[in-house]
């Protein structure tokens, strides 16, 4: 774990080559964000749901709220990449959708379930799919020509850095 609470697994940085192995280990840490996330907010009561991860930054619930969003939309976008030449994927205000009433007070139980559903689905998919498969390009309006390698890679940091944001959260808090 890094000092800096926004990234306390470290930045993103895709690797240099992606292998099999490397393809194996990030399914695999998409495939356990739902249970570990429910076990990283398991027992907290709802000020501490409502507690945000540092200064400046979401609520717990927020977090758990911006994974089924964000997940959501990779699964979405995984999809079209597999079955569309070249797509061009929308793009999406994430601060503002945490801002919005499902995500700043809804039930965290109601994304963990989507989170279960989708990991579920998500995981199955990525674990069909050929070298080739990959290999296919998408489209980002921020973020440009893409591969399906590197949003997985990317998929994969990001369950490991938003559970790490709670779990360091609660270590420090000690909850």
């Amino acid at each position: 774990m890094t000092t800096d609470q926004r990234f306390p697994t470290g930045k993103f940085h895709a690797p240099a080559a992606y292998t099999d192995e490397s393809r194996a280990n990030a399914v695999t840490a998409i495939a356990a964000l739902p249970a570990n996330v429910r076990k990283a907010v398991a027992g907290l009561t709802d000020a501490q749901l409502d507690t945000p991860y540092r200064d400046g930054g979401w609520t717990v619930r927020q977090l758990v709220h911006h994974l089924a969003d964000s997940h959501a939309n990779a699964y979405i976008r995984m999809k079209f990449a597999r079955t569309e030449d070249k797509p061009t994927v929308k793009a999406y205000d994430e601060a503002v959708w945490a801002e919005l009433p499902d995500a700043k007070s809804g039930n965290v139980e109601w994304s963990l379930a989507i989170l279960d559903g989708l990991h579920a689905r998500w995981s199955m998919l990525l674990r069909s799919f050929s070298a080739a498969d990959f290999a296919r390009i998408w489209i980002h309006p921020e973020h440009g020509e893409r591969t399906l390698d590197w949003m997985v890679e990317l998929y994969s940091w990001h369950c490991t850095h938003h559970t790490a944001h709670i779990t360091e959260l609660r270590k420090n808090k000690n909850w």
